[in-house]
């Protein structure tokens, strides 16, 4: 049985005409209140992963749940369809757990805050915002155990709970939950700081309201959706074939020795409803890579991909989601069943999006197919305690290098996600036992094309204390596919300098390294896959890239660049290593994946001495009881 509102004022809420002034005013209005959120937010959180880097999503929806504006599109619907309850003024919930609210969150330490707004004892709205907790409990520091075979092994599970009752803060139940954690404090500030945040957007709507009127606002987000819809249906009626096309790709492993697992999916359209079928997507994994992946979620990143390919004026809202239909077979990667192990989902949902990119982009490659380099949200986590005998804990999330694009090359050491931005270094030092000694592109990592893929980072991390590390990555196997001629991206790797001087390549996805005081950890992310035949850039572009130090003189030979000793091109070599290039190349496919498996196997054993996974007969082991 969905949650019941319980309002004292019955009065029904009537859809009347709203003139376009009003309508562009309150859109506005609520676009700015979604901006206030963010800045309440990152001004009051403790932790650096909210309060540096925007780890945080928020939003304000209609009365019955739709996102009207917001980040990433709403979790309401899903939570309301789960939460058997009753729903009064001055309400917060709280909850983290995905299999309790339909997945409206997907790994435990993402903790989300609902509030459901009213004026004069009527709801007229939702506000909402969920951010990623330092830590939540479970097996190790940072929650994200890579070992973990069942979510309570993940930490603390709190289900749909309130952690305001009619105003009233149940302080024992918050102090339950952060007992829980390994960063207490943190965690509160960082809770109180969502609070803040959706008690804001709260204020504002029933501000909005006071001025035009509640049957307008009510209104105007109806009008808002419509317009979201509107211009969906044209995007999905121009883009969308009716003839069926398929991709698949590959997470690496699951850090447990077994991969690649494969997502693929099967996209068309039956007149203006585009349709997204996964069958085919491997079983569910036996450790914490399982993606559990909400429809309306998918329905959420299709909707943000196009319209910020197309048009990023449109607002982007959940008006479309009729339009959109999308199956996910139960008891595979992408909906794993319960107790499967979801806190590492991050690989599977950054590879979702190079999937939804190249179904896209295959019916009109020149205007929206991008070559791969999304591909995953890469984390370091080093604990221990400090020289005075103190915990420290750090989160830390990397960047790769963003694809290659029809509009141009793609941005060295940058994030897809919105709003995210690296953790200063001064801060990371200041706060951490740690020292930067190294953050910058990696050269030649991005893939060659017309338009470059971005470079990846490397960011050499010297331990100041002994401690614990861990690391979750991907992209050291399969590599970011270029397109259109264009040449793969670089692949991550990892490598550990002690203080004697011996290395050691680590895994992509490993905890509990020891490291010793004076160790040096080199934490390098993949490049973005080229977009174009790299023979068709201007060398003068080439030439620029290496005085930058973005392409090394030996890289520009694979655009057909030679450079000469004085830096400028030598345009009779470039056009006669081009005409020979070109010969030997071939027909150009739309995708470049670097070859197939097994080559790509033997390579990166090679390179790394580390062995590569072996894909399993994949059993359900996460059936096992815990």
């Amino acid at each position: 049985m969905p949650a019941q509102i319980i309002e004292t004022n019955h009065d029904p809420l009537n859809k009347i005409e709203v003139d376009g002034v009003t309508v562009d005013l309150i859109e506005n209005a609520l676009r700015t209140v979604r901006e206030e959120m963010d800045a309440v937010l990152f001004r009051t959180a403790m932790s650096p992963g909210i309060r540096e880097q925007g780890d945080c999503f928020p939003m304000v929806a209609n009365k019955v749940g739709q996102m009207v504006v917001g980040q990433f599109g709403s979790f309401i619907g899903p939570f309301l369809d789960a939460y058997d309850a009753e729903i009064e003024e001055g309400d917060v919930i709280l909850t983290n757990d995905p299999y309790m609210c339909n997945a409206a969150v997907s790994h435990l330490p993402d903790w989300v805050v609902l509030l459901p707004i009213f004026k004069d004892g009527r709801h007229i709205a939702w506000s909402a915002m969920f951010g990623h907790m330092s830590d939540n409990g479970g097996m190790v520091p940072g929650s994200i155990p890579i070992e973990a075979t069942t979510i309570y092994q993940e930490g603390i599970r709190i289900p749909p709970t309130k952690l305001y009752r009619k105003g009233e803060l149940q302080s024992d139940v918050l102090d339950l939950i952060l007992h829980n954690v390994r960063t207490p404090q943190w965690n509160r500030f960082d809770l109180n700081a969502l609070v803040a945040a959706c008690n804001t957007a709260a204020r504002r709507c029933v501000d909005l309201a006071n001025r035009f009127g509640d049957d307008v606002l009510y209104s105007t987000m109806d009008i808002m959706l419509e317009r979201n819809h509107i211009a969906m249906k044209h995007i999905i009626e121009m883009f969308i074939p009716e003839e069926p096309r398929e991709f698949e790709d590959h997470i690496c492993d699951d850090g447990m020795g077994m991969g690649p697992y494969k997502i693929k999916c099967k996209m068309w359209r039956e007149g203006s409803v585009a349709h997204f079928d996964f069958a085919g997507t491997d079983p569910q994994a036996q450790s914490s890579v399982n993606f559990f992946l909400n429809e309306d979620m998918f329905k959420m990143f299709f909707g943000s991909f196009t319209i910020n390919v197309v048009d990023p004026q449109i607002v982007f809202n959940d008006g479309f989601y009729d339009l959109v239909e999308v199956h996910i077979p139960p008891g595979t990667l992408l909906k794993p069943e319960f107790p499967a192990a979801l806190a590492g989902r991050t690989h599977a949902l950054g590879r979702i999006f190079d999937v939804l990119g190249a179904l896209l982009g295959m019916g009109a490659p020149e205007q929206m197919l991008n070559a791969a380099g999304f591909s995953d949200s890469p984390h370091l986590f080093y604990s221990g305690y400090d020289d005075k005998g103190e915990w420290f804990q750090l989160f830390q999330i990397g960047f790769g290098g963003v694809p290659g694009r029809p509009v141009g090359d793609g941005p060295d050491g940058h994030s897809l996600w919105p709003g995210f931005t690296n953790v200063p270094n001064e801060f990371i030092e200041s706060y951490f036992p740690l020292r930067i000694e190294r953050y910058e592109t990696i050269t030649d990592s991005g893939g060659a094309g017309l338009h470059r893929g971005g470079n990846g980072l490397s960011v050499a991390y010297r331990f100041l204390c002994d401690g614990n590390i861990g690391i979750h990555d991907e992209r050291w196997l399969t590599y970011p596919y270029g397109v259109l001629g264009g040449e793969t991206g670089m692949r991550s790797t990892k490598k550990l300098v002690r203080g004697d001087g011996s290395e050691e390549w680590l895994p992509a996805k490993v905890e509990g390294v020891k490291v010793k005081a004076g160790d040096i950890l080199y934490f390098n992310t993949w490049g973005g896959g080229g977009w174009g035949d790299p023979f068709e850039r201007d060398p003068e572009l080439v030439a620029a890239d290496v005085q930058r130090r973005l392409v090394s003189a030996d890289g520009a030979q694979r655009y057909g660049v030679v450079i000469a000793e004085d830096g400028s091109v030598d345009m009779s070599a470039t056009e006669a290593l081009r005409e020979k290039l070109r010969s030997e190349r071939g027909e150009v496919a739309m995708f470049n994946f670097g070859g197939d498996v097994e080559d790509i196997r033997a390579r990166c054993e090679a390179e790394t001495n580390l062995p590569a996974p072996v894909k399993p007969e994949f059993q359900r082991v996460v059936q096992i009881a815990a």
